[in-house]
Order: structure tokens, then C-alpha cells, then sequence
């Protein structure tokens, strides 16, 4: 039996962490998919400082969201480089190469017209980039604005991850989850019954408020293991007061993001509890993320045996724990376990979602984005 031919395509992710780029050279040729080469590049502090400051309302905005469209475009084609660099190695060649998935860096994501507080003229995803330029500067065609579709058909744009998730990670023995813990936390529900949908939505912050904090009061980018939060103790009261945030009790489909869940959200919240430890508000910030992300997989998940974690918090040993004491009955296990690194899982999806373009196929789920039917994702920029 002869081996088919390869299938490749580069998948460049920058999340809400804000941490940096991940890129994958992944092969699509047989079922599931094989991860040839990864690559990472992290952004200065200085180019992380400007991406949060445009997060939200920021003079000169369209001037300096250009450039940082330029900016990150110069980090993807390095981490391009790195990937072909790595290829070359094992003797595949840049031709071969059929296409790159360019998430961008998420600035805005208002998604109203899905939700039902808006309008069509109100709903928009915003994803800093320069395609033109990463496909100038790599010789590849490239796919991007891979979101604006499907919020123009009525649906969050997010997340994208359980199409991928569902080709990757599905059982026809069992019912699997997903948790996705990046910035934010997004869990996909992957029935063994075809004849159920998939189902996947936001849970709310993931990583994004710990690494402020922990940032704010150790001068660390992150709680490495959560060591930090582990040794604090959990503030009931404040837990309370954070979980009353009314996007935790929305029914699904929904999304969010550091439109909500920024640093000034956090501030106000923490006005009552000035006099409170540093670390129990780590260990307090790391019990919201956890109860958050279990109270969803109780509520929409609870016929899954196992739940496969992905993303960076995958390597929160102390949430991890966390997670697992709220969930008892449930498995928790992280996605090395089947096959893909955690870190390595949404570059992939991206690779997959620039494949679904080139293949005229769609690429989200609108029994997860609510949109009104499946739709082919992104823009193409020719080489």
C-alpha cells in the first residue's frame, strides 16, 4: 500500500496570553494529523505592553494597531523561518508547503449580533495582522481573518477550536471533553453519538487574570506550577463576588475576552478586599478559573469519561489539582497524553482551519458559534 502524499500547512497562533507566537508544520495526509516541526517566538515586554494598551480605547489607535499588524507579521515570518528551517532538516522542501493559517492577535471581539444586545452593524472580531506582508516575506499563500465569517453570519467566531478539536481528539467509544486554557478557557464537548452536536463556548478567564497578577506582585510572566497560588488559601467571599460576573451564567453559544476580563474588570472587583494577601488573590483568581471550567463540564458535559486539557494552563500543576478535586469522577489528563503537546494543539487548529480554506470547506461548527450554517473560513492572500 503506498503512502499518500504529503499534506502540509503551517499553523501560527498568538493568543490572549500575549505571550507569543507558537507555529506547527503539520501533515494532514492520514487520519488525525502529525506535527512535523514547532517553532515559538515570545514578544518583547515592550510590544506586549502596546498589544494590551489596545485592548482597549488608545490615542493614534489606527496608526499604532498598523504597525503591530506589522510587528507581529515580522514575528510569524521568523517563527515561518524557524519551521522551514526545520524542515529542510528532514528534507521537505518550502514548495511542498500548501498554505499558512495566520490567526492574528485578538485586540476586539464584540460578537453583539449573535448574542441578541446588538446588531449585524454592531458585531465585528478584530485580529491584528498583516497577511499581505507574512505572505510577501515567506513566499507561501497564507489564510487569515479566519473569524469575521462566521460572526457576519450571526455567529461569536469563537471558538474555532472544536472543529479541530472534533477531528483530533473525537472517540467513537466514548464522549470526550476539551479544555482549552489559554488567556481564556474554552471547553469543547465531543459526543461519541453522531447523531448529537458538538458543542464549545468561552468559560471565561483562563490564564489571562492569574498572569496579570502574579506579573503585578512577583515580576514573573506566570505562576510557574502555580506554586505561587498553591501557597495562599482560597477567599470564599471574593470568589463569590467574581463568579457573579453575568457572563458565567449565559447559556452557550458565547464568547469573550479582555473586552470583559481585563485588568480594570479585576480592579474594580478587588475594591472590597484591598486589605487581602497577595497569593490568596492568586489562589483565589486560580479557583475561579478551575470552578469556572468545571461548573461548565457539570453542566454540559457530564456524559463525557474524560477530559483532555490543552493550552498553557496545562502545565498549572496546582490548578490541574484543582480541577480534578471539582470534577471527581471525571478523568483529567492533558493532550500529550493523546498525541499533541498542549502547546502545540491551537497552532494545529489553525494549520487545519487554513486547510479547510484551501479545500473550500468549512471551518467552524454553528452548533458552537450559533452561526446560521457552516461557512468556509478566511481570506487568502496568494504568494
Amino acid at each position: 500500500m503506498h503512502n499518500p502524499l504529503p499534506e502540509l500547512y503551517i499553523g501560527l497562533m498568538s493568543g490572549t496570553s500575549l505571550d507569543g507566537v507558537d507555529g506547527v508544520l503539520a501533515d494532514f495526509s492520514e487520519p488525525g494529523v502529525r506535527v512535523l516541526a514547532s517553532a515559538s517566538r515570545p514578544f518583547s515586554a515592550a510590544f506586549r505592553r502596546e498589544l494590551l494598551a489596545l485592548n482597549s480605547p488608545s490615542p493614534n489607535e489606527l496608526h499604532r494597531a498598523a504597525l503591530a499588524g506589522n510587528q507581529i507579521a515580522a514575528v510569524y515570518a521568523d517563527v515561518v523561518a524557524d519551521l522551514l528551517a526545520q524542515a529542510a532538516l528532514g528534507g521537505i522542501e518550502k514548495s511542498g508547503i500548501r498554505a499558512i493559517g495566520a490567526h492574528g492577535q485578538t485586540v476586539r471581539h464584540q460578537p453583539q449580533m449573535a448574542t441578541g444586545t446588538g446588531n449585524a452593524a454592531a458585531a465585528y472580531t478584530l485580529q491584528l495582522n498583516n497577511p499581505a506582508m507574512l505572505a510577501e516575506r515567506t513566499g507561501i499563500d497564507v489564510v487569515a481573518d479566519l473569524r469575521s465569517r462566521d460572526v457576519a453570519a450571526g455567529g461569536q467566531g469563537a471558538p474555532l477550536v472544536p472543529a479541530f478539536h472534533r477531528h483530533v481528539f473525537s472517540s467513537a467509544d466514548d464522549s470526550v471533553a476539551v479544555l482549552n486554557i489559554g488567556g481564556i478557557a474554552n471547553l469543547s464537548v465531543l459526543p461519541n453519538d453522531a447523531a448529537r452536536p458538538v458543542l464549545g463556548f468561552d468559560c471565561g478567564p483562563g490564564n489571562a487574570l492569574m498572569d496579570a497578577w502574579c506579573q503585578r506582585h512577583t515580576g514573573q510572566a506566570f505562576d510557574a506550577e502555580g506554586a505561587w497560588a498553591a501557597s495562599g488559601q482560597c477567599l470564599p467571599d471574593l470568589l463569590q463576588h467574581l463568579l457573579n460576573e453575568p457572563y458565567f451564567s449565559q447559556d452557550p453559544p458565547k464568547s469573550t475576552g479582555r473586552d470583559l476580563f481585563s485588568s480594570q474588570w479585576l480592579a474594580d472587583k478587588l475594591l472590597p478586599f484591598a486589605a487581602a494577601l497577595p497569593q490568596d488573590i492568586q489562589n483565589t483568581l486560580t479557583e475561579l478559573t478551575a470552578s469556572a471550567c468545571a461548573d461548565c463540564v457539570i453542566s454540559y458535559a457530564k456524559y463525557s469519561s474524560l477530559l483532555i486539557v490543552c493550552g498553557g494552563g496545562a502545565f498549572n500543576r496546582y490548578l490541574l489539582a484543582r480541577l480534578q478535586a471539582l470534577l471527581p469522577t471525571l478523568p483529567v489528563s492533558t493532550s500529550d497524553q493523546h498525541g499533541l503537546p498542549p502547546l502545540q494543539v491551537e497552532a494545529t487548529a489553525f494549520a487545519w482551519l487554513a486547510r479547510q480554506a484551501m479545500q473550500r470547506l468549512p471551518g467552524n461548527l454553528p452548533s458552537v458559534t450559533g452561526a446560521a450554517g457552516a461557512r468556509i473560513l478566511g481570506a487568502i492572500y496568494p504568494a
